[in-house]
Parts: C-alpha cells; sequence; structure tokens
C-alpha cells in the first residue's frame, strides 16, 4: 500500500504543502488564479503549529477499516480499490459531520468545492491526489515538500527506512542516550533558529 508518510523532525512549518495541495484541487490549478475563482480551493492538509516553532502537517490517512466510511449515514465515503484512497461523493454528503467526529485525527473539514453547483459545503478531506496517482504522480502535497517530511512510497518501505535509522541510532549511542532521528543540518539550523526566536 503507497502512502504519504509523515516525518515530523523534518517539518519546517513552511506551508508549500497547503498551498500545493489548494493549487491541486483548484480549477485553474495555477498558483496565480487559484485565489481569484469564484469558490476557492483550500487545502486538504493541514500544518499545525505549536510552541511557536514546531509544527506537523496532518492529513487524511486513508484508514482501512475507515471510522468515516463505517459513520457515514449517507454512504458518500467509499474506498478506491486500485489506491486504497478514501474518497468522497460530494453530491452524497450531507453536511452531518458525523464523519469529523469520527476521524481520529481531525482533519475533515467542511468547505465549498467546485465540482458542486451549489454553494453548500461539504466534506472536502484529501483525496490522496487521485487524479494525480491515476498518472503516475505522487500527490501534490509530497512533491511539494523540500525538507523530506512527507514522503510517498509503500508504507512498508518507509517504515524500514525509519527502523533502519533507528537502528543504526541505537547501536551508535552504546548505551548512552539516543540521539534523535537523523536530520539534514539546514532543518536542524532552521528549528534552532525558530527556538532561539520562541523563546524570546
Amino acid at each position: 500500500m503507497k502512502t504519504v508518510f509523515v516525518r515530523q523532525d523534518r517539518c519546517v512549518g513552511c506551508r508549500h504543502c497547503e498551498i500545493a495541495c489548494a493549487v491541486e484541487h483548484s480549477e485553474s490549478k495555477d498558483l496565480f488564479q487559484v485565489f481569484t475563482e469564484e469558490k476557492p480551493s483550500h487545502p486538504r492538509i493541514h500544518v499545525e503549529s505549536v510552541d511557536n516553532y514546531l509544527s506537523f502537517p496532518n492529513r487524511c490517512r486513508h484508514c482501512d477499516p475507515a471510522p468515516c466510511m463505517q459513520v457515514c449515514p449517507t454512504r458518500a465515503l467509499s474506498r478506491d480499490e486500485a489506491t486504497g484512497s478514501v474518497l468522497v461523493s460530494y453530491t452524497r454528503c450531507i453536511q452531518c459531520s458525523v464523519c469529523a467526529m469520527a476521524c481520529p485525527f481531525g482533519i475533515i473539514t467542511f468547505q465549498q468545492v467546485r465540482q458542486l453547483e451549489s454553494d453548500r459545503e461539504v466534506n472536502a478531506k484529501c483525496d490522496n491526489c487521485i487524479g494525480r496517482l491515476s498518472e503516475n504522480r505522487i500527490p501534490a502535497c509530497a512533491e511539494a515538500c523540500k525538507t523530506g517530511a512527507l514522503e510517498f512510497g509503500d508504507v512498508n518501505d518507509l517504515i524500514k527506512e525509519t527502523r533502519a535509522d533507528l537502528t543504526m541510532r541505537l547501536i551508535r549511542s552504546q548505551g548512552s542516550d539516543i540521539q534523535g532521528p537523523a536530520m539534514p543540518d539546514n532543518i536542524r539550523a532552521y528549528k534552532a533558529v525558530m527556538e532561539t526566536i520562541a523563546n524570546l
């Protein structure tokens, strides 16, 4: 199963993923036109920050089984068998918010979407960039991430990479405190500056 794997330690809160997501789901798919469209496109990934410098890109995990699918009374949510993505039928969504209450990650938001003629707000969760996947392209958020905080690939391969990194750090620690996850120097320096600013 392929997914977008989040490496929180590498997120610097730049929000490029949010912008790329909004552009990808816009009518024009153009950065400069997206803000002037009749129904503005909003991101479906949400970068949350705490303590002014620690950030986390929160997005749909396309759970299986998916609590949102299980509780939807109109069956507006379904799974794409080819990709495993949980998708929303906007015409079936009745904005009851039960899916949002069931979501363990709090990522479901309601907004207007260009696919509906009405101004009704519906569940506009991450669709895993299903159109891009059908073209053998990776989701827009992962493509836009320049720090490696969002990586798209086979979940077991990505976990294996993380496990190998942890194993190496355990061996190198030789019984002392384990070093944090491997982080590029530029990201570490940026986070140190942001921590200093946050503590002023």
